[in-house]
């Protein structure tokens, strides 16, 4: 009961700091640092050492041993995941610099216009965002794009400014390919390659969710828009448009539209799914791509001394994403230690056998308290970066292999933050669209709830 009395102290402490609008880093770091040091009092010998360090570790006085742990997260994570996800940020800003990223839906555009019953062109804007994320692995990145690309044509066609919010505010729901942050963790921590993770263990389900998505957009989008009395209206969408100023995005060669494409192509090529002998990692592959992007930016502009130092904006991109992101999965690994020092998974898992709970429901328990955490965060990263370090324990105490626990639990992460209106990605594209992020959620909830669903008879079948 002490491990669970203390670990409740401090997720309460940590939900209090995000209601109060502090940043989930400080929330996870200082929560987590509560956890080590009721931990460290715990442990008779605390003043010398301490529980929360090995042996080879302890700086043998208990106040350093706290920030140690900080210290040996951050030192591991910067080499190994954390290099991956900025090599991966660095190249995603180098596409938007070269506009590349919009070159790729300009390769959607014509076909998208061709449909003309609205809501069939919601169902294939859907696929289309589907296919888009993975290559370009950001939930609000990906979501301004389409509110310049799709979003126009979409409303132009008919469809309401709310069912297009849906599909865009929904065009992360799950973070899948070999380019995602949270598969990346996922493949790490299951001890698996990127490349084989999306194929073997995300696809067979993501697939079915997808599928099950698109109806429940059709069928929730129709619905809505009856309840809410939508008439077409083309002169004030025509309006509305020009004064968001909707031609400001620079149209680049759509010969660059395979750009976001050649880091896959690489993942995918040479990695164990298809046989390759030749070795390929996700930093290699982004830096190959950044450098074909920096040969096709010479052509273009026929520049080769400016071209050379837009090197710059891939570096950026690698130092946005650690302040961002990396530094907040260390927060959370912090928080995960704190949870795993203090006996919290321990406790947790001896009550759910002496309960009779199976490795089914741990997962479906799991899975639910991380999409919360997501709606409550507005952040599908932050929470799984927080609990990923102790699914390995988890699943070897049920004699479960990691992968098929931390898969579908990683794979429903997403669906809170889809639903939550303090979501940067849904924040943003409703105030382009000048509707309230509420509205917006309310039309997301459903296929996000039709999604969960899925998720978990999936995992039935294949556990």
């Amino acid at each position: 009961m002490f491990s669970i009395l203390f670990s409740l102290v401090a997720i309460a402490i940590l939900v209090f700091m995000l209601a109060k609008k502090i940043n989930a880093h400080m929330a996870l770091l200082l929560s987590g640092l509560f956890l080590l040091l009721v931990a460290t009092m715990h442990d008779s010998n605390a003043i010398f050492t301490s529980k929360v360090l090995d042996a080879k570790g302890d700086l043998n006085f208990w106040f350093f041993n706290l920030f140690e742990v900080f210290n040996k997260n951050l030192s591991s994570t910067l080499s190994g995941l954390g290099l991956t996800l900025m090599c991966i940020a660095g190249f995603s800003a180098y596409m938007e610099h070269v506009g590349a990223s919009y070159a790729l839906f300009k390769v959607f555009e014509k076909p998208l216009s061709m449909v003309k019953s609205p809501y069939m062109l919601l169902i294939v804007s859907y696929f289309v965002t589907q296919f888009l994320v993975i290559f370009i692995p950001s939930h609000a990145g990906l979501g301004l794009l389409l509110m310049v690309t799709m979003y126009p044509i979409l409303v132009r066609t008919g469809v309401s400014k709310l069912s297009a919010l849906t599909v865009i505010g929904t065009c992360q729901y799950i973070d899948h390919g070999p380019g995602s942050g949270n598969v990346i963790l996922a493949a790490k921590t299951a001890g698996v390659d990127p490349a084989t993770y999306f194929v073997q263990y995300q696809l067979p389900t993501t697939i079915p969710i997808i599928l099950a998505v698109a109806i429940a957009i059709y069928f929730t989008s129709k619905y809505f828009d009856k309840k809410d009395n939508f008439v077409f209206n083309k002169d004030e969408i025509e309006k509305e448009l020009s004064e968001n100023g909707e031609n400001k995005t620079k149209y680049p060669p759509k010969i660059y539209a395979i750009l976001p494409i050649i880091p896959l192509i690489l993942i995918l090529g040479f990695s164990k799914v298809v046989g390759s002998s030749i070795k390929m990692n996700v930093p290699v592959a982004m830096m190959i791509s950044t450098f074909a992007a920096i040969i096709f930016e010479m052509i273009r502009y026929k520049s080769v001394i400016e071209t050379l130092n837009s090197i710059m904006v891939f570096f950026k991109g690698m130092g946005h994403l650690f302040v961002i992101t990396v530094s907040l999965i260390v927060c959370g690994q912090v928080f995960a230690a704190g949870l795993l020092s203090i006996g919290f998974v321990d406790t947790l898992i001896n009550f759910a056998k002496d309960a009779g709970f199976g490795v089914l429901a741990i997962i479906i328990f799991v899975s639910i308290l991380l999409s919360l955490s997501a709606f409550l965060m507005g952040s599908g990263n932050a929470a799984f970066f927080s609990f990923a370090p102790l699914i390995p324990n988890i699943a070897k105490s049920f004699n479960v292999e990691t992968i098929m626990m931390i898969a579908p639990i990683q794979i429903m992460t997403g669906f809170g933050r889809c639903v939550s209106p303090i979501a940067p990605a849904i924040l943003a594209v409703a105030g382009i669209a000048k509707v309230s992020p509420f509205a917006v959620v309310k039309r997301t909830a459903i296929p996000m709830i039709v999604a969960g669903i899925v998720n978990i008879v999936c995992t039935c079948i294949y556990i």
